[in-house]
């Protein structure tokens, strides 16, 4: 203000005053004179999807409900409305159920009359002292339990109006954020699990989820998106970020000496992959554009600044970046990114890169060597993703008594505790235990996800974290298997659970019995990941939950008995059409 005022003196164009007053033009009165503010808008960082709105409007199109919203009200600006209603005791209305998700905040009704807050926790590393705080946090102010999810992120749930507060406060006591983790924003930026512990991988990617998390943060223009995005970042190493499955992906690869150039010296680099969302049976795509480390971060902010211009706002089932690039193809896409950079990027023929296939499915559970002598790290076992507020406290026990004070959380919903000494193991083991909880790699449970379910969510047909669990107890009453099946089940067509890269995917509906509808799956086989990209196949259709449990007995029996040797679930799914996969479900086995 000082400055316009002694701009103004001297008869200068003001720069820096009010918008809305440099917007119309407004005089300002300095010591007796008159001055008039330049009449073009300041463009600011809101202004990358004002002007994408603004196209849509000029062209003669409708925006969707949720961009007129946004229009509206920006949902970054609700911090006063939302305490308000927290004092007040009431849950929001109309679009402010979708604009209070720009804080985490999602009103659960029907499912539940109840928020559930969604935080950030870039590439699932928290301290223990952070999750002894959330520990607090949920007992005082929620259900007593949180739920980790697939994008090793943690959510709270059954948090009551007046608490809305509390919990933003407390979170931010504890130096977590929930800002953006919901509605059309990025969500959490993921990683590698097992980022500098993991002696297989080719670079740490924890940096890199971290600095691409405050990145995000610090620039308002990456909020407000046509739909929401995922971006994560891949090592190389032995438990994969699901990379594939993300909107941006980075994935790790070696150029070797014998294939180096100028432009590519021998060492590691990311492959730029696009376009994956699994729920809509596609993964990311290699784009031809390979990176050095230091320009992850840049690259992937202009991506998402492209994404902002060109997404789609009239229509929400088409608003994710998949249909951009359907649109546009990869290189026309990638054009606009090299434009926003205002520069091009390097390219190398995936042929000439060293893409590492070390993958092991059962390496998030249970005791394993670290990179550093002498350590281990834990895969402790979560079923469906769900913990007490007492486990995890003693987890951040365990994780300060034995190993080094972290716990880093996977998009197979379960933790994993780093840093124990091999003398130690006997004693994390028996506390493991005592807390109710398990380390060993049981074949179901192990690889069991589910989203939240008909329980807290408005979209979900079937309650599949209940079912989920009742389906394990089952399969392992009748099974011992020597290598892991996947089960995810998801409860509606957003895809939570990721049914679609499962070995056995269930996706949630209503089933007509009789008069009543009751909860059912439509039944998948066959999905993979990684060097296994498959997208499961529909085998059967509406099935009842009841049913279930024998229809996979059937399925897995059949597998274990007409398997080739050491033969994976999604390779002899892809052997068998899908009337062969009927016919061995249907088939009694011996």
């Amino acid at each position: 203000m000082g400055a316009d005022v002694a701009r103004a003196i001297r008869g200068l164009p003001i720069l820096s005053g009010s918008a809305s007053q440099a917007k119309h033009g407004e005089m300002i009165t300095v010591g007796g004179s008159s001055h008039t503010h330049a009449t073009t808008p300041v463009e600011g960082p809101d202004s990358f999807a004002r002007r994408a709105q603004d196209a849509v409007i000029a062209s003669g199109r409708k925006l969707s409900k949720e961009e007129q919203a946004k229009r509206d009200k920006n949902g970054l600006d609700l911090w006063d409305e939302i305490e308000a209603r927290s004092r007040a005791n009431e849950y929001p209305k109309g679009t402010d159920v979708f604009l209070q998700k720009f804080h985490g905040l999602f009103y659960v009704a029907p499912a539940q009359d109840s928020y559930m807050c969604r935080l950030r926790i870039p590439g699932g590393q928290i301290r223990s002292w952070q999750a002894r705080g959330l520990a607090e946090l949920a007992d005082r102010s929620a259900a007593g339990h949180v739920d980790v999810t697939t994008r090793a992120n943690l959510q709270i749930r059954e948090i009551p109006a007046n608490q809305a507060m509390e919990i933003l406060y407390g979170l931010r006591e504890l130096e977590i954020v929930s800002l953006g983790s919901g509605s059309d924003n990025i969500r959490n930026c993921t990683a590698s699990c097992l980022s500098g512990i993991d002696a297989t991988e080719l670079i740490e990617t924890l940096p890199l989820a971290k600095r691409m998390h405050h990145c995000i943060l610090n620039h308002r223009e990456m909020y407000g998106l046509p739909r929401k995005f995922n971006i994560a970042f891949d090592g190389g190493g032995k438990i994969s970020a699901l990379d594939d499955t993300n909107d941006i992906g980075f994935h790790a690869v070696r150029i070797h000496q014998d294939n180096a150039t100028s432009a590519f010296p021998a060492g590691v680099y990311f492959q730029l992959t696009l376009g994956g969302i699994t729920g809509h049976k596609d993964f990311a795509r290699y784009t031809g554009v390979l990176l050095r480390p230091d320009e992850c971060i840049e690259v992937a902010a202009a991506i998402v600044r492209v994404f902002v211009r060109t997404g789609d706002r009239t229509d929400r089932k088409k608003a994710r970046l998949k249909y951009v690039l359907d649109e546009l193809g990869f290189d026309q896409f990638i054009g606009h990114v090299e434009s926003q950079l205002g520069r091009e990027l390097g390219r190398m023929d995936a042929d000439f890169l060293d893409v590492t296939g070390g993958e092991d499915r059962t390496a998030h559970v249970g005791f394993h060597p670290q990179r550093q002598e002498g350590l281990h790290y834990l895969g402790v076992v979560l079923p469906v993703g769900r913990i007490t507020s007492s486990q995890l406290r003693t987890l951040a026990e365990i994780a300060d008594r034995y190993g080094c004070g972290e716990l880093r959380l996977t998009v197979w919903q379960n933790v994993i505790l780093p840093g124990i000494q091999e003398s130690n193991i006997p004693a994390v083991q028996e506390a493991i235990l005592a807390a109710g909880l398990n380390y060993q790699a049981n074949a179901f449970q192990a690889g069991l996800i589910a989203c939240t379910g008909s329980a807290g969510c408005k979209f979900a047909a079937s309650d599949t974290k209940r079912n989920a669990m009742e389906i394990a107890s089952l399969l392992e009453s009748r099974f011992e298997l020597d290598q892991p099946i996947n089960i995810h089940l998801t409860g509606c067509h957003h895809s939570c659970a990721q049914h679609y890269i499962g070995d056995i995917g269930l996706l949630a509906c209503k089933v007509e019995n009789g008069d009543d509808m009751v909860d059912g799956y439509h039944v998948h086989l066959g999905g993979g990941w990684g060097t296994n990209q498959a997208i499961a196949r529909l085998i059967f259709e509406s099935i009842a939950m009841n049913e279930i449990p024998d229809l996979l007995s059937a399925i897995i029996g059949g597998y274990l008995q007409r398997r080739e040797p050491g033969e994976s679930f999604t390779s002899f799914a892809a052997r068998h059409t899908v009337e062969q996969l009927r016919q061995i479900s249907l088939t009694p086995t011996s």
